[in-house]
């Protein structure tokens, strides 16, 4: 059993070195293959969204505890003044990525924290944004989709004996999301049709 020295933040410091010392040495045993699925449920905006398998380093991980379901809709009043029928809250998904962002700084600093042997008291990460839905409502043209979001902002509130706060914003930047939001890259979408079925001769 670790001994409390050895385990800062519930991880075991000599078994995290470990990890990371192989993961330098065998990076093809780290890589991750990640994924989610979104099912539409027949009122608009409305999706049931489900945690896939992963893999990891080539070997695929499913378990019946992992299949997480999240219900997607919008926003009550939003949607009242849109004509929904019975319009209800659900979390928007746009609030789902934001609160994704603010989770993943907060892995991006504590992992390092504790590799780096950092003490955290208190850690909280707000992020928000502005948001103009002129294109998702076709009131814009596509091309001006990167005018959609404004302002995106990341404050992060932490307590530590051991602060640096270059470090922390380099941590903040580590974190997977982060990249994902940040870096200019394009997703590259293929749209499935049901296959045309042959005329009988």
């Amino acid at each position: 059993m670790a001994s409390e020295r050895q385990v800062n933040q519930g991880v075991n410091t000599e078994e995290l070195a470990a990890f990371a010392e192989h993961a330098a040495e065998n990076p093809e045993d780290v890589q991750l293959g990640l994924s989610a699925r979104s099912t539409y449920e027949g009122t608009a905006a409305h999706s049931l969204a489900t945690i896939d398998s992963y893999v990891l380093g080539g070997e695929t991980i499913a378990r019946e505890t992992r299949e997480y379901t999240i219900p997607y809709g919008g926003w009550k009043e939003v949607l009242e003044a849109g004509g929904w029928v019975g319009a209800t809250d659900r979390l928007e998904p746009i609030e789902a990525a934001l609160s994704a962002l603010a989770s993943c700084i907060n892995v991006g600093i504590t992992i390092n924290a504790v590799a780096n042997g950092v003490d955290i008291d208190h850690l909280e990460t707000r992020v928000r944004t502005d948001f103009d839905p002129g294109v998702l409502f076709s009131l814009e043209d596509l091309g001006n989709a990167d005018t959609v979001f404004e302002n995106l902002t990341a404050e992060i509130e932490i307590e530590s004996p051991d602060l640096d706060k270059d470090e922390i914003d380099e941590w903040a930047r580590r974190a997977p999301v982060y990249t994902l939001v940040s870096l200019e890259q394009d997703v590259n979408l293929t749209v499935n049709t049901p296959a045309e079925v042959e005329a009988d001769d």
